[in-house]
């Protein structure tokens, strides 16, 4: 499973590394070797087994370090790493066992303790080499203007030719990887296509009602949200186990993050949505378990 996952992620990084060069190679790097070498360490001081070869840390590394700016100082995706391993996963019991995606809880963590880094200004540098680090972020744009003046287009949001999050710019990219987890069944469809739905229904009535002048394909491609519904909001681990619970979640997660995008001061609202979700995941589970086959079971009188 996790190395379709690692598969999956390849075409999102390899267009990350188009986009942003060498920038994208150091913060995935950092991360991923972080990951492992936390992992590692913790395993050796509590007498565990080591068990690098499951994939998961290394999962969890490319995902947190796609989820960066191409700019933030190399101690930002380390401690980003070591907080995601230790406090959302290994203090939990190890892989199955943590309740929140590691990877959001590292990069929650970095974003309240490392705002500046991971602010809007920090994705943009003015007198830079590469055309496209000059440029604010679509969401940045939309967040500071009343207007769809400036916002890339719907083109140039598909195929990735925007500054923004390492894996979060081109869509076509994300569709590939995402669309072969669900083809492996690695990913249940229900959680991408649910967080898709609640996204686009959601933007649909605020855009009708006045409360965002942003498109719904706006809203699908000009941030994180197609890469946290394929990647992050698919983790087998902190999703439900039921059908009912699955759309429940995944729709949950999009029109949270409309939300979030509307009435908060974060552009973005992909991280925060999945937490939230992440936390109420099992009561969930516990409201939509299924009607056995032949009815509910007798009650003992």
């Amino acid at each position: 499973m996790m190395l379709d996952v690692i598969i999956a992620l390849s075409p999102v990084v390899v267009a990350s590394i188009w986009v942003f060069r060498w920038y994208a190679v150091v913060q995935v790097g950092l991360c991923v070797l972080t990951c492992l070498a936390t992992e590692t360490l913790w395993q050796k001081l509590t007498k565990k087994p080591v068990s690098l070869l499951d994939g998961s840390g290394a999962v969890t590394g490319i995902i947190l370090g796609l989820s960066l700016p191409w700019s933030a100082p190399w101690y930002v995706p380390v401690i980003g790493s070591a907080v995601a391993i230790m406090l959302g996963k290994m203090v939990f019991g190890g892989l199955g066992m943590n309740l929140f995606n590691p990877a959001m809880v590292g990069r929650a963590f970095i974003m309240l303790s490392f705002a500046g880094a991971l602010g809007a200004s920090a994705y943009v540098h003015p007198d830079a080499s590469m055309a496209i680090l000059t440029q604010a972020t679509p969401l940045s744009v939309a967040k500071s203007s009343a207007t769809m003046a400036g916002i890339p287009s719907i083109w140039a949001l598909f195929m990735g030719c925007t500054n923004g999050s390492l894996g979060e710019t081109s869509a076509l990219a994300i569709l590939v990887g995402g669309c072969f987890l669900c083809i492996r069944r690695t990913a249940s469809w229900q959680l991408p296509v649910g967080v898709i739905l609640g996204c686009a229904a959601t933007s649909g009535l605020f855009q009708i009602l006045g409360l965002s002048h942003l498109t719904i394909l706006q809203h699908l491609l000009g941030g994180s949200l197609l890469f946290g519904a394929f990647f992050i909001a698919t983790d087998p681990v902190t999703s439900p186990l039921t059908p009912k619970g699955k759309w429940l979640f995944a729709i949950g997660i999009g029109a949270i993050v409309v939300f979030l995008r509307s009435f908060s001061s974060y552009p973005a609202g992909v991280m925060f949505a999945v937490l939230l979700m992440n936390a109420i995941v099992p009561l969930i589970n516990r409201w939509t378990i299924p009607t056995p086959v032949g009815g509910p079971l007798p009650s003992k009188s």
